[in-house]
């Protein structure tokens, strides 16, 4: 398994060992001891699953208090996937990082508490895998709009479909600094 830190602090992209011949392949999407000495020493509390179709954008969300940490990957299709730093003492606040993830690549990305998450089909249909540090807390749930010209993400889909929570989410000035990260 292969182990690359993203560009913003704390982000990781993960390549994992694939076996494979005439009868198709085989990896391991997670192992406790494995990810641990490469040092994702972390408990997954919840997994999630989603899937959708070309244009559908999903995100940016995350939770505060009981924020997740995140361990995403495209078991199907292809998904452009971003991950924002809301970390307020961190030099890359406000910052993004996008990456390919896809079925046929097999990467995996890590996202730790701390940033908010989003991420759009670029195939037909995607289906998109989610462990998570956290269980999902409704109360505690928050977004950054999509398209908030202060982050300025290079979504590859224009006019994206949307849920209606995420179209009218807040740019991230309008969001109270105490529902931010420290």
């Amino acid at each position: 398994m292969k182990v690359v830190p993203g560009q913003l602090d704390g982000l990781l992209l993960i390549e994992p060992d694939v076996f494979g011949d005439e009868r198709g392949f085989f990896l391991e999407t997670w192992n406790r001891r494995r990810y641990a000495e490469a040092g994702l020493d972390i408990d997954f509390v919840q997994d999630n699953l989603s899937r959708s179709r070309r244009g559908i954008l999903r995100g940016l969300h995350f939770q505060n208090p009981s924020s997740q940490g995140k361990l995403v990957m495209a078991l199907e299709g292809e998904v452009f996937d971003v991950a924002v730093d809301l970390r307020r003492s961190s030099p890359t606040f406000g910052r993004w990082q996008g990456v390919l993830l896809s079925a046929g690549n097999k990467r995996q990305f890590y996202l730790p508490p701390g940033f908010a998450h989003g991420f759009q089909v670029v195939s037909e249909t995607a289906l998109f895998h989610y462990k998570c540090t956290a269980a999902y807390a409704p109360a505690n749930e928050c977004a950054v709009r999509w398209d908030d010209p202060e982050l300025a993400i290079a979504w590859p889909i224009a006019n994206p479909v949307l849920s209606a929570k995420d179209a009218h989410a807040p740019r991230l000035s309008q969001i109270p600094p105490d529902r931010l990260f420290q």
